[in-house]
Parts: C-alpha cells; structure tokens; sequence
C-alpha cells in the first residue's frame, strides 16, 4: 500500500530546461511546489514535486550522465499524455486559452465529447501532451 503522503501512481517528467516548465504548469494548471532539489551543478533542477488538480506531477532536467531518459524532441509523436480532470467544462475553456497565450499548442478541441465530457488536448511548450476533461452537466 503507498505511503499517504506520496500519490500511488505519478507521472514524472523530464523536462528542459525543468525551472521554465515549472513556472508554465504554476501558470497554466494552477500547480504548486511540493519538493525542489537542484543539482550540483547549479544549472539544473534534480528533482521537483507538483501538485496538479489534485494529484502529483514529478520532473527533473535531463541528466544523460546519469539516466537514460529525455526531453520530448519538437514535433515527435508523444509516447505518453496526462489527464487533467475539472469540475467544469469551463475550467478546460480557461486553461486551453490560457495554455495557448503561454505558447503551448492546442491538438484538439476545446469540444464536447462523445463520451460526455469537454475535451481538449494541449502541447504544452516543453513537448508534453495534456488532455484536458470535465463535465458538460
């Protein structure tokens, strides 16, 4: 069983440069710093804790000394998105304009889906994908 303090699923990130796409997910999602620990180098961010509409997003700068992870590379296909639920359809109208003022991309939408919800999907300026849900009742 998780810890009650650590979410038991959570996405996490690698994002450059980390400190801009922690400032974006502050703007446009309404994120808040949990955890923040820079690297030795003075350069980069090691480790960051989001909280997200309710949930945790984990990021960090590429360390391809240490990890074989990376950043999206611009314009290549996404491997994977994160879902965003909202109270309201509202909420997803608001943050697609307000992700796309930021310089993120809209892939689709803001439209009412076939499954009940508004939906939305959004690029965010880093290369992640976020699809946006919430209720149309």
């Amino acid at each position: 069983m998780a810890s009650p303090a650590r979410p038991p699923v959570a996405p996490y990130l690698t994002v450059t440069p980390a400190a801009g796409a922690i400032a974006f997910y502050g703007a446009a999602f309404g994120a808040v710093q949990k955890a923040l620990m820079p690297a030795l180098d003075g350069m980069r961010i090691m480790h960051c804790e989001l909280e997200i509409n309710g949930g945790s997003v984990m990021l960090s700068d590429a360390f391809p000394e240490m990890t074989k992870t990376r950043p999206p590379v611009p314009n290549d296909f996404a491997s994977v998105s994160i879902s965003l639920e909202f109270d309201s359809a509202q909420e997803v109208d608001d943050t697609v304009a307000r992700c796309a003022k930021m310089g993120a991309t809209t892939e689709m939408g803001p439209m009412n889906s076939f499954w009940g919800t508004r939906f939305a999907v959004v690029r965010d300026p880093f290369g992640h994908r976020w699809m946006l849900n919430g209720p149309l009742v």
